[in-house]
């Protein structure tokens, strides 16, 4: 009721404003309707808090960074790999060495050209932090340039997925960076944010919490080829890209129905039937392959460090309310999800998944949680509050917790909290957590390549830190399958064993809509907001 009405106000003040407020277009003088033509206004659904690209995981960094830094190679829409930065690559015929040449011509922002050690740099940061990096780096016996345009990595046994590591959507992406930048720690934080992707960052403009802007780069060199997803010649046609943070969706959608802003996100479902009506404004699925929701639960620390009170928490959970909590009362817009890779693709499987079907069991779910020896101490449950699903995670996380007996501790804070407390390993009481929401874009759940939230390599795993030695073989497995059977049935192993120790309770698949104003043109279904080849009237 009260989340209900506070959206009716804020639509109410939205009204009065009409077509002539402060940023209306009744407002706009006709230098001003210019200059707007240029400016693309865009709401993200948080903010961006910090801009290094390979030091977390967010997907707000990665779709800002998609802009600044560009990439050796990039997947398109089937998810298959194309040369960027790479004129051209060789494998040696055991598979061991690769030899990488980049285009003629690539700048960076500040000037400089692109050269081979810049790649390697950048690699070697990237691969300190990314699934599919270590696993290279633990295989590799040099990465070298070999001249300004040529690098080569020499590797002690194959790794057939290469060109996907270097060019998949999952954080963190394999950015390149000048060589001065990409020497900072992979554990801290860049400084400088230079790249030589098709926008700069205005680092002058950039106000946390309140906005950031992105300039064209003149000096950019798109390939000749058509855009799809982060592959082909991303072409800019506006001169600016400005994000707005707008926390509160009433705002937003009030916005966007004014023409303040272009082009919103993640519209609430709750306003999508406002916006479907409002005159010059467009709605439509963001991504066809949707998102998986998440809880994450912390393996190293009482209680989830027993996996009989990890999979009590399968036993008791509701799907159905997870996902309404989400998207409201359209079925069409979620579906059960008893695995953890997505619905719709070649290797989507619900091995081992019975434990989230049927009829929910409370009671067994609760004489288990005491088998386990859960002794009422408090259950840190940190969510954030300036998400909209992961505010309805974590209320219904709330509330089921306290029906299985737990003691719960239930935090709603900003995304920008949540992400750094979620890196510490400590206990609760010491800066630590036990349970956080989150959710991971459907394009990065469809095989395990890039997707750091499905391993159960213990410390070295994704924040929760799962050991699961069973899932890990069949992570083995998919890589080093031959053909498609095989990595299918890598799949159903992996699905098998990541239900069995509880790497984490997938929630269900929810697709979420995005909203534009009806003279931008160019918007495309994507796992991220694509700003190439989007243009203005």
């Amino acid at each position: 009721m009260r989340r209900r009405a506070l959206l009716g106000s804020g639509l109410s003040a939205a009204a009065l404003l009409g077509g002539g407020g402060a940023y209306g277009p009744l407002a706009r003088p006709a230098l001003a309707q210019g200059a707007a033509a240029r400016t693309l206004r865009f709401v993200p659904h948080a903010d961006l808090a910090n801009f290094d690209p390979v030091w977390g995981t967010q997907y707000v960094v990665r779709n800002a960074a998609v802009l600044v830094w560009d990439m050796l190679y990039g997947v398109d829409e089937t998810v298959t790999p194309r040369r960027q930065m790479v004129e051209q690559e060789e494998v040696s015929a055991d598979g061991l060495t690769w030899t990488f040449r980049l285009r003629p011509g690539l700048t960076f922002h500040d000037g400089t050209p692109v050269l081979a050690r810049d790649a390697v740099a950048s690699l070697a940061r990237w691969s300190a932090r990314d699934a599919m990096g270590l696993m290279i780096r633990a295989i590799q016996q040099e990465l070298v340039a070999v001249d300004d345009r040529t690098f080569r990595w020499v590797l002690r046994k194959p790794y057939p997925k290469m060109l996907l590591a270097l060019g998949k959507t999952n954080a963190p992406c394999a950015f390149i960076m000048p060589e001065r930048i990409a020497q900072t720690d992979p554990f801290g934080q860049i400084k400088e944010y230079v790249g030589s992707g098709p926008m700069r960052f205005v680092r002058e403009e950039w106000v946390p919490g309140a906005r950031a802007v992105f300039a064209r780069f003149d000096g950019y060199r798109p390939r000749e080829e058509a855009a799809s997803w982060l592959a082909g010649g991303k072409r800019i046609l506006v001169d600016r890209v400005e994000w707005s943070i707008m926390p509160d969706p009433a705002t937003a959608a009030g916005a966007l129905q004014n023409g303040e802003i272009d082009w919103w996100e993640t519209p609430i479902p709750d306003l999508i039937p406002v916006l479907k009506r409002a005159r010059g404004v467009s709605v439509d699925i963001a991504d066809p392959l949707g998102n998986i929701a998440a809880l994450r639960m912390n393996h190293l620390q009482p209680p989830f460090n027993d996996v009989r009170a990890r999979r009590a928490v399968l036993m008791a959970l509701s799907q159905e309310d997870y996902m309404r909590a989400i998207v409201g009362s359209d079925d069409s817009l979620w579906r059960p999800l008893p695995g953890f890779f997505t619905p719709g693709t070649p290797g989507y499987t619900e091995a081992g998944g019975d434990i989230l079907k049927g009829k929910r069991d409370l009671d067994a779910a609760k004489r288990l949680l005491a088998e386990s020896g859960y002794n009422n101490q408090p259950v840190f449950c940190m969510f954030s509050q300036d998400l909209p699903p992961h505010k309805a995670m974590g209320d219904v996380t709330a509330d089921l917790f306290a029906r299985m007996g737990f003691n719960v501790d239930a935090v709603a804070t900003d995304w920008g909290t949540v992400v750094g407390r979620r890196a510490s390993k400590a206990p609760p009481a010491q800066g630590g957590w036990n349970v956080f929401h989150t959710w991971h874009s459907g394009a990065d759940c469809v095989t395990p390549a890039g997707y750091a939230a499905i391993r159960g390599n213990g410390e070295k795993a994704w924040f929760g830190w799962p050991d699961s030695p069973k899932t890990e073989e069949g992570v083995e497995a998919w890589y080093a399958a031959p053909g498609p059977d095989e990595e299918k049935a890598a799949l159903a192993a992996i699905n098998r064993a990541a239900m069995e120790d509880v790497i984490y309770a997938p929630l269900g698949q929810f697709m979420a809509y995005q909203a534009w104003r009806s003279n931008v043109s160019g918007v495309l279904k994507a796992p991220l907001p694509l700003f190439w080849g989007v243009s203005k009237a």
